[in-house]
């Protein structure tokens, strides 16, 4: 009898186990000021390209998943005070944001562009070039580090969100600004303020130190379960198309190899 007991016990663990498995609940982080990787739309619903790869992850891994919206500054303090469990938010794979928090595969690969105003005849990028400029560039970002970096005698005006960077470089209050190469050559192209104002300049930035080593996911460093089933994910929804249908929707090249 003790045994049949026993054996009922640990048959309803299992249950409960299962059940509670099946109902997990994973938050994803994102900015949701970062078009066309995230964004608010006008019904106030959270999308783009960030998103939807991490919903289909969710789908895949078969957890049920929400997404929140995080001002950037406070986005990894948001993961580590467990707001949610994963960032999806364009976030490259660098060396300091390794002492925080564990990324996954990288996602997608990235560059860093300059952005200067039309006709403007940049052909040098020194610091020589651009002492007293006005440079900007979204704040705790690596483009941020970038600028104080590379330009250290400019005058460097960081900025919350990279549309309020766009909206002052519309405005004429700078010279030059760095960003991500691909929602910059969005803006540039399909945007009627970036289009009237505002080309892409100079080589691509692919410096290591500041781009890393593509753009990831963020889990806490303890969550390593987590960050496994998101790479096999990624790796299942590469191979079905699922993510070659979701990169199309956004962009002309595959973002996952820049071809």
């Amino acid at each position: 009898m003790r045994n049949r007991i026993l054996t009922l016990a640990l048959v309803c663990a299992g249950l409960l186990s299962s059940t509670a498995q099946a109902a997990e609940k994973l938050k994803i982080g994102t900015e949701g000021a970062y078009p066309p990787f995230n964004f608010v739309d006008s019904t106030g619903k959270v999308g783009g390209f960030d998103v939807e790869i991490g919903l289909a992850l969710c789908e895949r891994m078969k957890v049920e998943c929400e997404v929140v919206a995080q001002d950037w500054d406070g986005i990894i303090p948001g993961l580590l005070a467990k707001k949610y469990d994963m960032i999806i938010a364009s976030m490259f794979i660098t060396e300091e944001r390794k002492k925080q928090v564990a990324f996954t595969n990288p996602y997608y690969l990235a560059a860093m562009t300059h952005v200067a105003p039309k006709g403007a005849g940049l052909t040098e990028f020194s610091n020589e070039a651009f002492k007293g400029k006005v440079i900007g560039a979204q704040s705790g970002t690596t483009q941020a580090d970038y600028i104080a970096a590379v330009y250290p005698d400019a005058e460097i005006k960081l900025y919350p969100t990279q549309d309020e960077a766009n909206l002052d470089m519309v405005n004429g209050r700078l010279d030059l600004q760095v960003g991500d190469m691909l929602p910059m050559l969005d803006w540039v192209t399909k945007n009627e303020d970036g289009k009237g104002c505002c080309e892409l300049i100079g080589e691509p930035i692919t410096d290591k130190k500041f781009v890393g080593d593509g753009v990831g996911i963020a889990v806490r460093q303890e969550d390593n379960d987590l960050r496994e089933k998101l790479n096999k994910a990624l790796e299942e929804i590469r191979a079905d198309g699922t993510y070659q249908k979701i990169n199309d929707k956004y962009f002309t090249i595959d973002v996952y190899t820049m071809k």
